[in-house]
């Protein structure tokens, strides 16, 4: 593959209003990733062999080839990618992080049963904040040593979700779960709504956490709560989460309980707006797809736990075609039993040659949008992250691609998404900070300390709460 000829490297004007006077005719900076292949997902497809990133603070300030950045900028550190991929940071856009402490509680069952005989029973008995807080803690490590630099999250007690994310170095949108009906930490939904407003004063303005409101999905909460949330989200400018058209059975549920899919109840309360990210989506029809992207409704596609649950298969193709902002998200490790973001786009573009027919449907390229400036786009956060470009967040990630089941190169996007492993991950950088290198997160105590936690909240969970088939 040849590199491209052009490069990108941000002005020497507009780098010297953001960086320390020049010496020596260079631009001091924080740190230069260099030796590897570039691939900027940006829009243009930029690829460069030999590429570099050039980063000052939290910020990106230049991508090129490596020949013409050393030129330009000379750094107080300099990361050696050893010939492999240094591209944006993936984007889990769906999950709930703390709920890796029931990893494997309730596998094999469809989502109705899942939920109400096995999940929300457990939940209402052991999700407390110090739940959450290591809960959360283990997620995010998992999620960054498979590359993962930003996640959206939906729970209870959110601020200790907030507290772990923000002590790991994560990027997050953290939505204060709010649900009809009593749950861990709020007795009714108005208090539910309150807990929101409470959290959202606390983390907003926070540079990695974004604050949100989730009403868990209409069959779910009532019409006052997804109206109540829906103002809280218009008030304070924050994004609203939920989960929407994942189930026939939530589909039946609304045409009885309201006479109108899903996705047409929450387009007569407001809800369809671009401060909306939807999970799933999964059960749409075509006049849904083209109102989802009438809308700028971000959509997050979450396979395996699809398939798990035998929730169906979310036509993304179509909202593709029909331009809807579709990125990629694992779901909770309950559902999943993993927050691997790298096995979710093999997974996707698979699954979708299998619905389709056609082996061309979502191509590799696509699937890896889907997990970056995709990603981005459907969180809305497009204009900070998702691509590397001067100015956007440093949120960056380093791939080997040297392992034996990688080996030979001849498509690198292809070989991300068909053959990459999350154990390829090397380096990973979020807000220009390394948060891992070399596969090495935290320090030995900090590990050793979340696995005693861990162990211990699990031996609260009685036998006879894990469901057993």
């Amino acid at each position: 593959m040849k590199p491209i000829k052009q490069i990108t490297i941000v002005s020497l004007a507009l780098a010297a209003l953001i960086t320390p006077p020049c010496i020596a005719g260079k631009i001091f900076v924080d740190l230069i990733i260099r030796n590897g292949t570039v691939i900027t997902m940006h829009d243009n497809k930029q690829i460069i062999e030999d590429g570099a990133v050039a980063i000052k603070g939290s910020t990106i300030i230049a991508v090129g080839s490596a020949t013409k950045l050393s030129k330009h900028y000379k750094a107080k550190k300099t990361i050696n990618a050893n010939g492999g991929v240094i591209m944006p940071g993936f984007i889990n856009g769906h999950t709930h992080a703390a709920m890796t402490l029931l990893r494997g509680l309730g596998d094999d069952l469809p989502l109705k049963d899942w939920l109400e005989k096995c999940i929300w029973p457990a939940e209402r008995r052991h999700v407390t904040p110090d739940f959450v807080y290591w809960g959360t803690k283990l997620a995010c490590y998992e999620m960054i040593a498979a590359g993962t630099t930003t996640f959206v999250d939906m729970y209870y007690f959110e601020e200790e979700a907030a507290r772990a994310a923000s002590q790991m170095g994560m990027r997050a949108i953290l939505g204060q779960t709010v649900v009809n009906g009593s749950t861990p930490d709020s007795k009714t939904p108005q208090q539910a709504l309150d807990r929101a407003r409470s959290f959202i004063e606390q983390w907003q303005g926070n540079p990695l956490i974004t604050p949100a409101v989730a009403p868990h999905a209409p069959y779910s909460c009532s019409k006052k709560t997804l109206q109540g949330a829906h103002m809280l989200a218009t008030e304070y400018h924050i994004p609203l989460l939920t989960h929407l058209a994942e189930s026939k059975t939530e589909t039946k549920h609304m045409l009885k309980r309201s006479g109108m899919r899903p996705v047409a109840y929450c387009n007569e309360l407001g809800l369809l707006n671009d401060s909306l990210i939807a999970a799933h989506c999964v059960h749409l029809t075509l006049h849904e797809i083209a109102l989802l992207a009438q809308q700028q409704v971000g959509v997050v596609h979450a396979p395996v736990s699809n398939m798990k649950l035998s929730s169906g298969i979310a036509p993304v193709c179509a909202m593709l075609k029909y331009g809807v902002m579709v990125g990629l998200g694992t779901d909770g490790a309950a559902s999943n039993n993993s927050q691997d973001i790298v096995a979710e786009m093999k997974t996707a573009a698979l699954l979708q040659k299998v619905d389709t027919g056609n082996p061309t449907s979502l191509s590799a390229y696509q699937a890896l949008e889907m997990a970056t400036i995709g990603g981005a786009r459907a969180i809305h956060m497009d204009k900070q992250i998702g691509s590397l470009q001067a100015g956007k967040k440093a949120d960056i990630i380093i791939v080997a691609m040297d392992t034996m089941h990688q080996l030979p190169v001849y498509n690198v996007v292809s070989q991300l998404v068909y053959a990459t492993k999350a154990s390829d991950v090397q380096t990973v950088i979020i807000n220009g900070t390394v948060i891992m290198a070399n596969r090495v997160i935290g320090t030995a105590h900090e590990r050793d300390e979340l696995k005693r936690n861990v162990a211990t909240l699990r031996s609260r969970i009685k036998p006879k709460e894990r469901v057993l088939v």
